[in-house]
């Protein structure tokens, strides 16, 4: 390495000796004002970046690169610095492009491209290395943790340059945590932390914490964790009728939720044990009446539990009484013989009066108008009937008393002949008595 650079120094040295021979005759190649070009560079420690100097209408004049610590390592096509990591790309007179392989972090800084004019021209081209983030870890999961818990939740990653951005998800919903950075070196470690009091509802949610950073474009890293959360149990009941009826087939399901899951699930009728095993089935959380009848009223419960608690529900059975006519049929009719059709479509062709191109409007009307006939029918008969009625009060009323003669005179007559007497002397005032039949 010593007797390279040895070499290299004296081939400048002996270079720049010529170059002032030549300028002191007027005959200085290279244009005075001319400049390198170069550009800034930005690279993913580990990955691989090509550098590149240009220069315009150059006269055979030497172009050559230096690393930030003044390190030759090329000069026109001649390797100066052993580094197998560093490789000519191509070199001509106006144009050398080098490249550096499997980047670190310490290869960060000033590049210096030289044009060996007179005076010499120099370009800066700064080489800004990322560096690549670890793959975050979470701490502080309790497994399991109990409802009610608190906690802290930890995401760390380290490596980075510059610090990364560390982002909480629960679920696919993002949550903000609390951001601490520090330095170590040239890169950064970034931890954030998320407080969480954990209920029931957290059981079997994923909290990911995600790193963003320019150096994980495409494939940002994150871990997950999925929470698991202990909890008492909690039951309810599901019938399978709305009205039970006697006869019916009823279902009752327990459902029961907890962490631990209850195994079993006790049913109890009105405070003791279920009394006909027969009828009643019981498999797993389902209790089955298979013909319910009135016997069957009562108050049922379910009862479940795990190491955490208990849990129970009721539901009070009355069982209706059965309807006295029988459902209408659910089974459709069966589809009619090609003699029956046959026979239905002869007896519409032989009835004038059956016609398919009949007006529903024209229907409507005669039945509005069978109806008012009807209605006025309705009321001739009753206009009669009173009439018949009043007729014949009026003749009860009417009826008159008719007597014989010894019945006329019969009140003060002591024998029949002095009644017809009297009749007859009384005929002055018969006048008075009569009375007329209609």
């Amino acid at each position: 390495m010593i007797l390279q650079r040895h070499v290299i120094f004296t081939l400048c040295t002996v270079y720049g000796m010529l170059i002032k021979v030549m300028a002191s005759k007027g005959k200085v190649r290279g244009l005075s004002g001319q400049y390198p070009v170069v550009h800034n560079v930005s690279v993913t420690e580990g990955s691989t970046v090509n550098m590149t100097c240009r220069v315009e209408n150059n006269d055979n004049t030497f172009l050559q690169w230096s690393n930030p610590e003044r390190q030759t390592l090329y000069f026109g096509p001649k390797k100066a610095l052993r580094d197998d990591r560093v490789e000519l790309v191509s070199w001509s007179s106006s144009e050398l492009t080098i490249s550096i392989s499997d980047i670190t972090l310490h290869y960060e800084g000033v590049y210096t491209c030289s044009l060996f004019t007179m005076p010499v021209r120099t370009a800066n081209a700064y080489m800004t290395v990322l560096g690549v983030p670890e793959k975050p870890v979470i701490e502080g999961l309790t497994k399991p943790a109990l409802e009610g818990d608190s906690m802290t939740l930890s995401c760390t990653t380290r490596g980075g340059k510059p610090a990364a951005e560390v982002r909480w998800f629960r679920n696919d919903k993002e949550v903000k945590g609390d951001k601490e950075v520090n330095a170590s070196g040239r890169t950064f470690t970034v931890r954030s932390s998320l407080q969480l009091r954990v209920d029931r509802n957290d059981d079997g949610v994923v909290y990911t914490c995600r790193v963003d950073h320019p150096a994980l474009v495409q494939t940002p890293q994150e871990a997950t964790k999925m929470l698991e959360v202990h909890y008492a149990p909690h039951v309810m009941i599901v019938h399978s009728l709305a009205v039970p009826l006697e006869g019916q087939y009823l279902k009752l399901e327990c459902v029961s939720s907890g962490n631990p899951s209850p195994d079993a699930v006790m049913w109890t009728k009105d405070g003791g044990e279920l009394p006909d095993l027969e009828r009643m089935v019981v498999e797993s959380r389902v209790l089955t009446f298979t013909s319910l009848n009135k016997t069957d009223n009562g108050t049922y419960r379910c009862e479940a539990n795990n190491p955490l608690g208990t849990s129970s529900a009721e539901y009070v059975l009355y069982v209706h009484d059965a309807p006295t006519t029988p459902p209408p049929s659910t089974t459709p009719s069966p589809p009619p013989t090609p003699a029956e059709t046959a026979v239905l479509l002869d007896s519409h062709a032989s009835d004038p009066t059956v016609t398919d191109d009949r007006d529903p409007v024209t229907l409507g009307q005669h039945g509005t108008d069978h109806a008012l006939v009807g209605g006025v029918v309705a009321v001739v008969v009753f206009v009669t009937l009173c009439l018949i009625i009043v007729l014949g009060r009026y003749l009860a009323r009417h009826k008159g008393t008719y007597l014989t003669n010894e019945a006329k005179g019969a009140d003060d007559a002591p024998d029949a002949d002095t009644a017809i007497i009297n009749a007859e002397g009384n005929h002055a005032h018969a006048e008075e008595k009569k009375e007329y039949f209609i």
